[in-house]
């Protein structure tokens, strides 16, 4: 399975914005690998719009925890948490093409994960974030090191309250890319963070 960007946009529901107003400003700004992140309300018809918005701009789009509304809906994948659906269960509903990633905290999940059948691993946090609750263990720099001596075998995407100018030192990690959600749903001119963003990821990849 080929990942489809080394950037992974999460998205938010903001006071003045929508799911699906973020992920059109993400794509908007040059994301072409966003993931449908709603923790509260209506899954399936964000994940509609979602779907809507993503095939207008050629992006994949992965949804959180609903492998069945990411079949429904005709998403590319779905990517479960640490004490949600495990991988195996979420392939079998998903189908065998659909793009599978699990969140791991630890060597031992993301071995366990690749064990399993995922894709990728979204490992994080990298600090402090006030986007997810029930925040696991920061892992810093030596947290990816760590994770990289032992081999997970698939690409690693770190996640978790980073910043553009955190990206060299973590693919430096030898990790695939990076995850952000805060970054871009805040940024006054998101066009121009994008391509910072690419740009940091191309030049340290």
């Amino acid at each position: 399975m080929i990942l489809p960007q080394k950037l992974l946009y999460i998205s938010q529901q903001t006071p003045t914005a929508s799911h699906a107003d973020n992920i059109l400003a993400a794509c908007e700004a040059g994301c072409r690998w966003i993931q449908l992140r709603v923790k509260q309300g209506d899954v399936t018809t964000a994940a509609f719009e979602a779907m809507d918005i993503c095939r207008s701009y050629g992006a994949t789009l992965s949804i959180n925890d609903h492998p069945k509304i990411a079949k429904n809906v005709g998403a590319h994948g779905v990517h479960v948490g640490l004490q949600d659906m495990p991988v195996a269960e979420a392939r079998n509903i998903a189908g065998p093409g659909a793009l599978i990633g699990g969140t791991a905290n630890t060597p031992e999940d993301a071995l366990a994960h690749a064990a399993a059948g995922a894709d990728y691993i979204g490992y994080g946090p990298f600090r402090f974030t006030s986007t997810k609750e029930k925040l696991s263990p920061i892992l810093g720099i030596t947290g990816y090191n760590q994770l990289m001596a032992a081999r997970p075998g698939i690409p690693v995407i770190a996640i978790g309250g980073i910043q553009l100018s955190d990206i060299p030192a973590i693919l430096d990690t030898g990790v695939y890319g990076i995850a952000v959600s805060g970054l871009i749903t805040h940024a006054p001119d998101k066009k121009s963070l994008v391509q910072q963003i690419l740009d940091s990821i191309w030049t340290n990849s």
